[in-house]
């Protein structure tokens, strides 16, 4: 792949796991929520893994160590060496590493998998903004019960004009009981306390791409995630493929409207995708056709989406007989595809403002 403006989901006759030799896993919202895993992704991964694909897991979530994350999906079913667990904590520990002494010392905001990853490249993890020779802070993931005063800690050290790193700025995280505040708003209180700007090594920045792809040695990778300005946009800036599920916080509405940097290649429901081909979205008639579904913007300023053969705005006859108000009957991947095309053609190099309501009510998203 090569940077461009994609303006259509695009198809592939082969299964997305033979047309690539590593899939660049999300774990939050892709593999699981919450802990638990997300519906078919177990067998979804064992299959494409037993056909001959690399499993490599990339993920903005500092907390865990990849140890930990191994065992945790070894637990759900899916079989993890922690050298296949690639963390935002060991991206930005190598980011500090490349601009301070060995054996610095280093303020922790965060978990375990910060202190693993900084110890991994001779730094030294510590607790108080009061250590003498201070090289640096980082901030990562704490998880719900990381305490008030460590965000008060890291802008003691900021203040004095200490160096600030971010494992991620991810504002949100899924979980169990639904989307919870992720690291990013975490660094946005110390950002109101100190004035200051971190260095942020996770997903979408160049740092996260580096450290997956000096990890996994990936030939033909394909990245594979639930949200478009992290997953999506650092496919993008490392110019590879990715694939869009629809497990986690992006929504079709949200996915209509990305803007060129948050287009996914490829879009489906969820892992199952990997096992599959992508269907062809061509240009047909005045809109966009995928399976059995057209999509066209009006001139109205709607996301209108047909049937083959259905009666269009204008009055059109139909094959089918069916008004543009009814729901179909074809895959509604297929229409979510097509409404894509047209909505992402319509926006060009910006966001697309077409209304789609009642077509995503249509089929059901």
């Amino acid at each position: 792949m090569t940077r461009q403006n994609r303006t259509s989901p695009a198809a592939s006759e082969q299964s997305l796991h033979q047309a690539y030799d590593t899939a660049l896993l999300d774990l939050d919202g892709v593999v699981y929520a919450g802990g638990e895993a997300i519906a078919y992704a177990v067998e979804s991964l064992a299959a494409a893994r037993a056909d001959g694909m690399h499993l490599a897991y990339v993920t903005n979530n500092a907390l865990r160590t990849p140890d930990a994350v191994a065992e945790h999906l070894g637990e759900l079913g899916i079989p993890t060496e922690a050298a296949e667990v690639i963390t935002s904590a060991q991206a930005v520990a190598r980011l500090i590493a490349e601009q301070v002494e060995p054996g610095s010392k280093v303020l922790v905001i965060g978990g375990d998998g910060l202190r693993v990853a900084l110890r991994e490249r001779g730094l030294v993890p510590v607790d108080s903004a009061e250590e003498e020779g201070l090289a640096a802070v980082v901030q990562g993931y704490g998880g719900p019960d990381l305490p008030w005063g460590r965000f008060a800690e890291a802008s003691y050290a900021i203040n004095r004009g200490v160096p600030w790193f971010a494992s991620n700025t991810d504002l949100t995280i899924p979980g169990a009981r639904g989307i919870a505040p992720g690291n990013g708003a975490a660094v946005e209180v110390v950002r109101i306390a100190t004035g200051a700007e971190p260095q942020v090594a996770g997903k979408p920045l160049p740092p996260m791409h580096r450290e997956t792809v000096l990890r996994t040695g990936a030939e033909r990778p394909l990245v594979v995630g639930d949200r478009l300005d992290t997953d999506i946009e650092g496919a993008f800036n490392g110019e590879v493929d990715s694939l869009l599920v629809l497990t986690g916080v992006t929504d079709a509405e949200q996915l209509l409207r990305a803007e060129p940097r948050h287009r996914p290649t490829y879009v489906d429901r969820d892992l199952r995708g990997l096992l599959s081909g992508q269907p062809e979205v061509e240009p047909f008639a005045e809109g966009f056709r995928c399976g059995g579904w057209t999509a066209v913007a009006t001139n109205g300023g709607v996301l209108e989406l047909r049937e083959t053969g259905e009666t269009g705005e204008n009055g059109e006859t139909g094959e089918n007989g069916q008004g543009a108000e009814t729901g179909g009957t074809g895959d509604p991947l297929d229409g979510l595809r097509a409404l894509c095309a047209a909505a992402w053609t319509a926006a060009g190099d910006g966001v697309c403002t077409l209304d789609a309501a009642k077509a995503l009510a249509r089929l059901g998203l």
